[in-house]
């Protein structure tokens, strides 16, 4: 069974070897951006890393959610902030055929309300 249309997100995005090793276009609609593998890779390492990006991403989505999860429940909040942590261990995975984050820490800011309020936008977060 298929999920109602309304409920169906679908993303692409592309990616591409450069002329440098470990340098990769990267584009998803009509943005494109430049993503080098890390230096312990032999890699350049100088513009951001696909392990910064995933984190990246899990800020943006949490940033976005609070926000949203503020709207839909008619909470009034201010600037939202969220730092992530995240750290791989390649000694010490779980998994032996792909590489894991071992440990990951969001801390949330937000700002213009009271604490309980915060506590459960980012609950909602969490369920989401």
């Amino acid at each position: 069974m298929t999920a109602p249309a309304g409920l169906i997100r679908e993303y692409r995005v592309d990616a591409r070897s450069t002329d440098v090793f470990g340098r990769v276009m990267c584009s998803a609609r009509d943005h494109h951006f430049v993503v080098d593998g890390p230096v312990q890779n032999g890699c350049p390492g100088e513009e951001l890393t696909p392990p910064e990006l995933f984190l990246c991403a899990v800020a943006a989505c949490g940033v976005e959610l609070v926000h949203v999860i503020a709207r839909d429940q008619g909470a009034k909040i201010g600037s939202v902030e969220l730092a992530v942590h995240g750290v791989v261990d390649r000694g010490n995975q779980s998994r032996t055929d792909v590489t894991v984050f071992n440990s990951m820490r969001l801390d949330f800011v937000v700002k213009g309300t009271d604490g309980a309020t915060a506590a459960s936008l980012v609950e909602g977060f969490k369920r989401r």
